[in-house]
């Protein structure tokens, strides 16, 4: 398959690890992808013109992770520390805080605290957020003095929530169909930042498997989190809520997949649940039945503060070291990364085609621009 000729040679038999946008670059120089220039010309263009040039990206890395081998090399290289991480690192050991585009990160005692921030959009993810996410992920997993993490969303100026919290609305439908989010956004995101969330950080020296630097991260959720945000939440070790806090995958009714969602939401609800969520747009109150198997608990919205406190004492009291040792535990029956692999091959492959569908732009003006 020509796919996994050119990731071999890239990869220099797999001895060399390339992020994804990386290797899809060096790929496009080979010929195998669309050129740097013509996905340049694409992105001026608004979604619904767009020809679709980046579904064949889509297919080479379908292939490349549908490969046992392969597909586990390029996991490892999204879940190794960004090289731009390494420089931000030393200013955060020096000042505990870090301001980047997207987010903040601040140490508070033993937690390191990254706070999202997008308010403009609603705290929603978009390209403008996804480096800095990314970033300070890396940062918080390898300080030094940083026992567990916090994720949290930062106040709103939107006009219906202007000054209140919101930990997310997920991809900002705004730059989507103005088609400013390209297709390997997606990619980056789940096999970057989410995963590190779930998995840690990789080592070049070992299998992510059998070796990774993490901590235990608590979700702080008020307003709501929606799609992409929601998704977030599957992966996190403990989740606070709000009273009067939601959750939504309105991810059919935009035309996409909600990322892992599919694969991860059934371990929390069952399957009938998570279908109706994500195909049918099922809302879960977090203090409702279905909102407490994801949350683990609900508090008062003025009580937030005091509960984050709280649990971080909680959770750090008996060291990070054991922690690490039961999360690693945990993934090995719930999600082994071969089964995050296979699941994300089909994903790369039918994302790209939901991303270009006619669907997705009549779903979007239908549901989202005439608002």
């Amino acid at each position: 398959m020509q796919s996994l000729r050119v990731y071999d040679e890239l990869s220099a038999a797999r001895t060399r690890f390339l992020r994804l946008d990386e290797l899809c670059r060096r790929a496009a120089e080979k010929g195998a992808l669309p050129s740097p220039d013509e996905l340049a010309a694409e992105a001026r263009l608004p979604l619904k013109e767009k020809k679709g040039l980046e579904k064949k990206q889509g297919e080479f890395l379908a292939d490349i992770l549908a490969n046992p081998v392969a597909g586990a090399h390029l996991c490892h290289a999204m879940l190794l520390p960004r090289e731009d991480s390494k420089e931000k690192l030393k200013k955060y050991q020096q000042e505990g805080k870090l301001e980047l585009d997207g987010v903040h990160l601040r140490r508070h005692g033993k937690a390191s605290v990254l706070t999202m921030r997008n308010p403009k959009y609603l705290n929603a993810e978009d390209e403008s957020t996804l480096d800095g996410m990314e970033i300070a992920t890396d940062v918080a997993l390898l300080d030094p003095q940083t026992e567990v993490c916090v994720l949290r969303g930062d106040a709103v100026t939107h006009a219906k929530y202007a000054g209140k919290r919101i930990f997310g609305a997920g991809i900002n439908l705004t730059h989507l169909y103005e088609g400013k989010i390209r297709y390997l956004w997606y990619l980056i995101r789940d096999l970057g930042f989410v995963n590190k969330f779930y998995r840690g950080l990789a080592s070049a020296e070992a299998s992510p498997e059998l070796s990774s630097t993490e901590k235990l991260w608590i979700a702080a959720v008020e307003g709501f989190a929606i799609g992409g945000h929601c998704q977030i939440l599957l992966t996190m070790d403990y989740t606070i809520a709000a009273q009067d806090a939601y959750l939504t995958l309105p991810a059919r009714k935009e035309g996409i997949i909600p990322g892992a969602a599919n694969l991860r939401l059934p371990r929390f609800v069952g399957d009938r649940v998570a279908r109706q969520a994500i195909l049918a747009e099922r809302r879960i109150d977090c203090a409702g039945p279905e909102g407490r198997m994801i949350c683990d608990e609900v508090v008062e919205p003025g009580e937030m503060d005091s509960a984050i406190n709280r649990v971080v004492t909680l959770l750090t009291s008996s060291g990070v070291v054991s922690a690490a040792g039961n999360r690693r535990a945990f993934r090995a029956g719930e999600e082994p990364l071969d089964t995050f692999r296979r699941y994300m091959a089909i994903y790369a492959r039918e994302q790209a085609q939901c991303h270009f569908s006619p669907a997705l732009i009549a779903n979007l003006e239908k549901n989202w621009k005439k608002r």
